[in-house]
């Protein structure tokens, strides 16, 4: 079977960074978080401090999820991706239970998408350093053709506005930046990238992704290539969802264009049959008669067969025949009142 190429489709996927931060259990909310995810119609999710012992693979409500971590069960990062998406799944890459990446193909187009969760400030330079190094392997990785989205917590503020840093900051952020937000941009500005929640002027309450009694801040953070800035369609915090006590739910719409294929539905040509008229009938029972189609012999099947090949060979020549490519009909076409 040949495929055409018959134009382009837009699929809508949304992705979503969100933080487990559950000290007290070893194991991330799955059940309730696949509620949520498929309530928001959520498509990708990243998930850090998922805090499960080293790596596995978990069902999750029609959601898949891989998970890399360590035997310690701290720190932790995760993708989950749902039912229409998940056997688009190519490549899984654990890196450390700071970093991990998965592949997407969908028809021409391949999505690459990373979870990561950055060292906070008072842990030692060269965690932060093994951190920054390690997600350089992975974007130098990809190839400029595919697509790349990063969802991570990044222990920093980038602050509400851009200054030098208007290629990657879209000058609506929140708060004063901090040297974690100061490290973001700059590799933002090294990769090309840009932060996608700085893009939209949004309330605070879809700006803010860490809150507790005594503060709120940003600290989360999407990410895509500069040159794929439109395929963002929208990113905001959902503060209305809460899983954990102090983070919110950071959700980015994502428009992709997919070429749509199908079938060509080029097979063997077939007897017109949809062209019997009363006319053709009586030129066909002619043909028939002199082909002999009513005077064989033998038993049931040789009988049988040798009427139905005169019937074939006489159809085709009194109703031609197609030119094997299918139309638009629908159900039995060719069976009509006459037939």
């Amino acid at each position: 079977m040949g495929t055409d190429n018959i134009g382009m489709t837009r699929r809508h996927w949304t992705i979503i960074k969100i933080n487990g931060n559950t000290k007290s259990e070893p194991c991330y909310k799955t059940i309730e978080l696949a509620k949520i995810l498929k309530k928001r119609r959520v498509n990708i999710a990243c998930v850090q401090e998922t805090r499960w012992a080293g790596s596995s693979v978990k069902e999750a409500d029609g959601y898949k999820l891989w998970n890399s971590g360590t035997q310690k069960g701290k720190n932790g990062v995760g993708i989950l991706v749902d039912r229409e998406l998940r056997e688009y799944v190519v490549e899984v890459r654990r890196v450390n239970d700071r970093l991990m990446s998965i592949k997407l193909v969908v028809g021409q187009c391949t999505v690459n998408v990373v979870s990561a969760y950055a060292p906070h400030m008072g842990l030692d330079e060269e965690v932060k350093q093994r951190f920054w190094e390690g997600l350089d392997e992975i974007i130098h990785q990809v190839p400029p053709n595919e697509k790349l989205f990063i969802g991570g917590d990044f222990n920093g503020h980038i602050g509400s506005n851009a200054g030098v840093y208007d290629e990657v900051h879209g000058g609506f952020g929140f708060g004063e930046r901090n040297e974690g937000g100061t490290s973001l941009l700059d590799f933002a500005k090294a990769f090309g990238l840009v932060v996608a929640n700085s893009c939209y002027p949004k309330r605070e309450g879809h700006v803010v992704t860490f809150q507790n009694v005594v503060a709120k801040t940003q600290i989360d953070y999407l990410l895509l290539r500069r040159r794929d800035r439109g395929l963002c369609k929208d990113c905001k915090v959902i503060p209305g969802e809460i899983l954990v006590t102090r983070h919110r739910l950071l959700v980015m719409d994502v428009g992709i264009m997919v070429k749509r294929r199908k079938i060509s539905g080029r097979g063997r040509p077939r007897i017109r049959w949809g062209a019997l008229t009363k006319d053709k009938a009586q030129e066909l029972e002619g043909r028939l008669s002199v082909m002999g189609a009513w005077r064989s012999s033998g038993d049931a099947n040789s009988m049988w067969s040798t009427t139905a090949n005169c019937i074939r060979e006489a159809a085709r020549e009194v109703l031609g025949v197609s030119t094997g490519v299918s139309g638009r009909h629908k159900g039995e076409w060719w069976w009509n009142e006459v037939v």
